[in-house]
């Protein structure tokens, strides 16, 4: 009889102290990448950017740069770009956003599209997008019934984002105008 090896789980509380960056997932450690490319923030800026103005007028919702959501107790991750549509409560956001935009980089590519779009799905985020930089183009998904169904496929459309407490258009093309578009 072989004994599996115990496998330790860390909470938010452990996550404070640690050192670097690093996400929290179900108890589990992540290292992040070494810090993004100089493409993939400028791509993050243009999404944050826009998202930014669009919100202009919503008293109510706001665009937000890497920053911690606190999901549960034991799971902790930073996405790219995102958007509130609530005041925190505290220091940290410990609840869904909106809309959650990550900007995909070959060391992140199932991080993102398997564990993160599990746990977003999970937590019930309304929207998720998806943004591939080589390819110039954004998979946006939208949350029904607990499970999440694609929208499309985004290169140079627009899509309107229906939020809680607000609707704006979002122009993909936008994106892509630095540098190709390239991350």
């Amino acid at each position: 009889m072989s004994m599996q090896p115990a496998v330790e789980a860390y909470t938010v509380q452990d996550y404070l102290q640690w050192e670097g960056d690093w996400e929290l997932i179900h108890g589990q450690p992540v290292a992040m990448v070494p810090s993004p490319s100089f493409d993939h923030q400028q791509l993050s800026a243009a999404v944050f950017r826009q998202l930014d103005e669009s919100l202009d007028d919503c008293p109510h919702c706001q665009a937000v740069f890497e920053i911690d959501v606190e999901f549960a107790q034991d799971t902790v991750v930073r996405p790219d770009v995102l958007v509130i549509c609530y005041q925190p409560e505290s220091e940290r956001l410990t609840r869904a956003p909106d809309l959650i935009f990550e900007v995909i980089s070959p060391k992140t590519t199932r991080r993102d599209e398997v564990v993160k779009f599990d746990l977003y799905r999970t937590e019930g985020v309304p929207h998720y997008v998806l943004v591939y930089p080589e390819a110039k183009k954004a998979k946006v998904w939208w949350l029904v019934d607990g499970e999440y169904r694609k929208v499309g496929d985004f290169h140079d459309e627009t899509h309107c984002f229906e939020l809680s407490k607000c609707a704006f258009d979002f122009d993909f093309s936008r994106l892509w105008k630095r540098k190709g578009g390239q991350a």
